[in-house]
């Protein structure tokens, strides 16, 4: 299967990644090293320091519960509606993953784990540079590097390389499987409590 590539198309800030996160391990375990995967950022909002509207923010608390009701045991910590300022800009969490990737591979998905715990648990908000930063500094990285790279122009093209691709792949949203067999890409659908249903597509 060495011409075939599983491209998984996500955001950090996605609230539907952060629950698609316990099965989306569990696909990973069992497909080990049986084909390569491509993480791929697809950037859900902007760059804005407008803080975000009222109306934006319950929706998206909204959304919080139904993925709650939808996948049994994913949890939303709700004060950061009373804590933080919430802004619609999910790409410098972005960028932070491409920070983090530039200094080491591993730290790839470290950074994504942080961020989703960091904004859905610990009420931290990963739109602001400050808190992207103490997470790079928490994860080991060398956070002198990481803020120069987070503001980089070099950063800033290599997200727009990823959402480029990501809408190449005709991904339906955030999480998106694609896999890429032999020149033709398959959507993979998610089921958000059942591996297998995915497993099951890839291998098809």
């Amino acid at each position: 299967m060495n011409s075939t590539t599983l491209y998984y198309i996500h955001d950090p800030m996605c609230s539907w990644c952060w629950g698609f996160h316990n099965i989306w391990q569990q696909v990973q375990l069992q497909l080990k090293d049986q084909l390569p995967i491509q993480y791929v950022l697809g950037g859900l909002a902007p760059d804005s320091g407008e803080i975000m509207p009222d109306d934006m923010r319950h929706y998206i608390q909204k959304n919080w519960q139904k993925i709650e009701k939808t996948i049994p045991g994913t949890q939303f910590n709700y004060d950061f509606w009373k804590n933080c300022s919430p802004k619609r800009s999910t790409y410098p969490a972005c960028r932070a993953v491409i920070a983090a990737k530039n200094q080491a591979e591993k730290f790839e998905k470290i950074m994504i784990n942080a961020i989703q715990q960091a904004y859905y648990l610990q009420v931290q908000n990963p739109s602001d540079s400050s808190t992207l930063i103490n997470l790079a500094a928490s994860i080991g990285l060398d956070e002198q590097q990481f803020t120069q790279d987070l503001s980089s122009n070099t950063t800033q093209l290599q997200l727009e390389q990823d959402i480029a691709l990501a809408k190449s792949l005709s991904s339906n949203g955030f999480p998106s499987l694609v896999l890429a067999k032999n020149g033709i890409h398959q959507a993979i659908q998610i089921d958000y409590n059942n591996p297998e249903f995915i497993l099951q597509q890839i291998f098809t």
